[in-house]
């Protein structure tokens, strides 16, 4: 970002549309979506469940690299381009790590069942 800012005038910013973001944050970064909704930790998602989590993890890997790629198709500059083709990288050795990681999980659970319950809440009860 600071590549990118740091010798912008008024005049570029306002052209840029970037007035409002400059207006409540100079040009440091605030986390948000393109749309420009605030990051919240609403977006982590967690069920306590290592099958749903794992997924959940590799479905973000995923919507990551598709942004990085519409990112990479939009834009021409190097300096902006080069640090997202390594971060697209990076998401898709986090997808592959995570679904080892699914693979490992499954491979210790009950093959016919672990779909059907969480082991480790929904044990049977002795009656």
């Amino acid at each position: 970002m600071h590549q990118l800012t740091r010798d912008m005038t008024i005049e570029q910013i306002k052209e840029a549309g970037f007035d409002t973001y400059f207006v409540d944050h100079t040009a440091g970064i605030y986390p948000q979506a393109a749309a420009g909704v605030p990051f919240t930790a609403k977006f982590f998602q967690s069920k306590g469940d290592a099958i749903t989590d794992l997924v959940e993890d590799m479905a973000a890997e995923q919507k990551a690299r598709t942004t990085y790629d519409n990112i990479l198709r939009l834009v021409d500059d190097p300096d902006v381009r080069d640090p997202i083709k390594f971060l697209r990288e990076r998401e898709v050795v986090h997808f592959q790590r995570f679904g080892e990681a699914l693979r490992v999980v499954q491979d210790h659970l009950n093959p016919k069942n672990f779909y059907a319950f969480n082991p480790s809440f929904d044990k049977p009860r002795n009656r």
